[in-house]
């Protein structure tokens, strides 16, 4: 039983029906009388939509329906929402521009839906929406981030007369101030966090269905009952019993997946309209134009040191693409997500962040992988970079001078977070020697020897990982004893069932594999707030635990009627209700069947062995956090720069399964070397146009573009949760980014170079420093 517990490095109990080809994922599905969706999708960045002209489509083969925004203004949909609030430097609260599910006046990126066909075949679906004809008075647009905060520049949103949405502070400007006014020395940057598309595997589906009395979903989601409450309040405006949501298989999230999207709300209009189910799938294209992009910002920072290279005052101030539009947590990410961890793992209280979230003629931003937390680590890790050069000393030393102490844990951050574990300097150390940080000048001199430019460097970050405060579960024994497990998290890709077995056979001693997951299905998960922000094992994994130790106490209470003892006499140990003292036991499958006949239960117990909870957290959010560390190759001929050696050591508190950690590790370096190295979703300045719509045109790192890497874990206990865990999945996004920078700079001679680090990039920048 043991092998199977918390801490044992298992196999991912659903990868045997994901590699069999078995899984079921929502183009896997198919309705009774279905019909198919396609979207015409504007080709302007920005213009008003003069005539619209569907005669030609209506009449095409196959086609059902033609459905603009005529008809969702006289259908009375609601908007899609925003459900943030991020106050203003002025007070007042962000603006939040209207988005109806299809736009009938103007359009304000390209991909900008505005009009659904829906036919037969999915194929007559897509040909029919090239006859619509639209009339289009293109006007001025502005896609460069920092353009958008110009004077002068295009106003995307007339009625709020100028491009900005909320101009966002940390607070504590004055103490700033003054950390500077006295500083010995001042070091400062300017960088670009570049635009990225989360790109899962699966793309996006939707079916739409209308039984008569209320909306049903079938769609990929990170959760699916906040998609129910958000469509049911808020485009639909019904009751949440009125529309469920269904969530099978989900190939990647990286955050995307937990938003409100045009297109689930457009089925399930069309599928009530139309009496019929609605299935729509975005072809790559789609994916790359309309779903939620991440990062892109533009920033300009220094920081303040004493004599000594401590580190005194940060100020921040950055632009942050929002779109044309704001999505449901959209302004939340660069400011207050970010904002939770603004100093990082380093010693410093006079720290003041301004955020301006700016319109642009683009997709939508919102969460990707760590959001806002990545960008504001990477931040603090080039400033200090810039800080150690400045002093003369060594990255690491500079770090070591800064680090939160042990002795200052629990240690309140500049924004009153409060950081309950840690050990900084110790995981910087441990990354360092898996690294070989001293043999470095040794590699560097057989690189120089071949003609190669060889760079270190590491980057450090902390996570506020968590998310919502509250999470739901319930464990059901069955009468063929086995355990059904339903949880408000949202597994899509990270391995729930098999972490979430193991907590439960830990718990309750139930053999592993008569373990089953559900989720997903808004008819069976009574609440839960989905995965995202690495949540599930803080915050699903304590409500199982605590769901579990119910369904143990009822348990035990029944094992001590069976044994004719006192309940608090009863001890579960090696598989067995025993009565201490005594041979005296029963085993699971008696208590199980007692449980469910009434004739053998004690007095006053209800039949079953059913317990559900909703686990409330005390705490804000816990801290992973990690030193990465990763070594270069540098081409001088060509700029190409190769990725050689990558060490990196995470404290993410109690493994739960040290395999799966890894894998999460894994996904998210190189996630982050994406971003440092290949990925930029890019729009040409004139047109609006997207430049990167293709995987030809847009980088996703493949294999070859990673080392092996040598990965290590510092357990340090959470103390604020049962099972000592801390989140683990985005850690490599934040700390990739920082250290290949670092990296690049090192092997370059170069202060900064903005990602991604592409060969053309770094070649110019070889050829300025010759030339300089």
């Amino acid at each position: 039983m043991e092998k199977f517990g918390i801490g044992q490095p298992v196999r991912r109990k659903e990868d045997v029906r994901f590699l069999t080809g078995r899984g079921t994922y929502t183009d896997d599905i198919d309705r009774p009388g279905q019909a198919h969706a396609a979207i015409l999708r504007s080709p302007h960045a920005h213009a008003r939509i003069v005539s619209m002209d569907t005669t030609a489509a209506r009449s095409a083969p196959g086609v059902v329906a033609v459905l603009t925004g005529k008809e969702v203004a006289e259908d009375g949909l609601g908007f899609l929402p925003v459900l943030v609030e991020v106050p203003g430097v002025d007070g007042k609260p962000l603006w939040r521009p209207p988005r109806p599910i299809l736009q009938g006046e103007r359009v304000r990126y390209v991909g900008d839906p505005v009009a659904l066909v829906v036919a037969e075949t999915r194929a007559q679906a897509i040909e029919a929406a090239e006859l619509i004809e639209v009339a289009y008075d293109i006007l001025p647009g502005v896609t460069d981030t920092a353009a958008a905060d110009a004077p002068g520049a295009p106003v995307i949103w007339p009625e709020r007369g100028s491009n900005l949405c909320v101009h966002w502070s940390s607070g504590r400007e004055k103490e700033t101030e003054e950390a500077f006014a006295r500083a010995h020395r001042v070091v400062a940057v300017d960088l670009i966090n570049n635009r990225l598309v989360g790109n899962p595997m699966e793309p996006r589906v939707a079916i739409g269905e209308w039984d008569g009395s209320r909306y049903v979903l079938h769609s990929p989601t990170q959760g699916a009952l906040r998609v129910r409450d958000g469509l049911a309040q808020h485009v639909f405006k019904v009751p949440k019993d009125r529309l469920r949501v269904v969530s099978p298989d989900v190939g990647g999230g990286f955050g995307l997946r937990g938003k409100l999207f045009p297109e689930s709300a457009l089925v399930l209009w069309a599928a009530r309209r139309l009496g019929r189910p609605v299935k729509w799938r975005a072809d790559r294209t789609e994916t790359f134009l309309c779903d939620p992009h991440g990062r892109d910002h533009v920033t300009h920072a220094e920081m303040a040191f004493d004599a000594n290279g401590k580190a005194i005052g940060l100020k921040v101030r950055t632009i942050a693409a929002m779109g044309a539009y704001l999505l449901d947590f959209g302004p939340r990410i660069p400011t207050l997500a970010g904002g939770r961890i603004n100093g990082t793992v380093y010693d410093i209280q006079a720290v003041n962040v301004q955020v301006r979230c700016v319109f642009t003629n683009t997709a939508p931003t919102d969460a990707y992988r760590g959001a806002g937390r990545p960008e504001t680590a990477y931040v603090i890790e080039r400033l200090l970079d810039q800080g150690a050069a400045a002093f003369g000393i060594g990255r690491d030393e500079i770090r070591r001078r800064n680090f939160i102490r042990p002795e200052q844990i629990p240690y309140a951050n500049c924004v009153g977070n409060v950081i309950d574990s840690g050990r900084f300097e110790e995981t910087q150390a441990m990354a360092l020697r898996l690294a070989d940080w001293q043999g470095f000048p040794a590699r560097r001199a057989a690189a120089q020897a071949r003609g190669r430019l060889r760079g270190i460097g590491l980057g450090y970050f902390i996570e506020a990982s968590g998310g919502q405060p509250q999470e739901w579960a319930r464990v059901t024994l069955t009468q063929d004893g086995r355990a059904r497990l339903v949880v408000g998290t949202f597994s899509h890709g990270q391995g729930h069932e098999t972490a979430f077995a193991q907590v439960l056979s830990e718990k309750l001693g139930i053999p592993y594999d008569r373990i089953d997951l559900i989720q997903g299905d808004t008819d069976v998960v009574e609440q839960g707030g989905g995965t995202g922000g690495s949540r599930f094992s803080q915050m699903g994994g304590v409500a199982v635990a605590r769901a579990a130790a119910l369904v143990m106490r009822k348990a035990c209470r029944i094992a001590a009627h069976l044994l004719e003892a006192g309940a608090e006499d009863v001890q579960f140990e090696d598989g067995a209700f025993r009565v201490a003292g005594t041979d005296l036991s029963v085993t699971w499958d008696q208590v199980i069947a007692a449980a469910h006949d009434p004739a053998r239960l004690p007095p006053g117990e209800a039949p079953g062995l059913d317990e559900k909870l909703l686990y409330r957290r005390d705490t804000e959010c816990n801290f992973p956090n990690g030193c990465h560390v990763a070594e270069v190759e540098i081409d001088p001929d060509t700029g190409q720069v190769a990725l050689v050696n990558y060490a990196a050591v995470d404290d993410v508190g109690v493994p739960i399964n040290p395999m799966l950690v890894h894998g999460q590790c894994h996904g998210g370096i190189m996630a982050g070397i994406g971003q440092a190295m290949l990925e930029h979703a890019r729009y040409d300045p004139e047109s609006g146009q997207f430049l990167t719509a293709t995987f030809q045109d847009y980088a996703l790192p493949r294999a070859a573009d990673a080392p092996a890497f040598r990965l290590d874990l510092n357990v340090v206990p959470c103390p604020s949760n049962d099972l000592g865990v801390k989140g683990a999945g985005e850690g490599g996004a934040c700390g990739a980014p920082p250290a290949i920078v670092s990296a690049v700079c090192d092997a370059l001679g170069v202060a900064h170079l903005d990602m991604p680090l592409t060969p053309e990039k770094v070649w110019r920048a070889l050829n300025g420093r010759a030339a300089a």
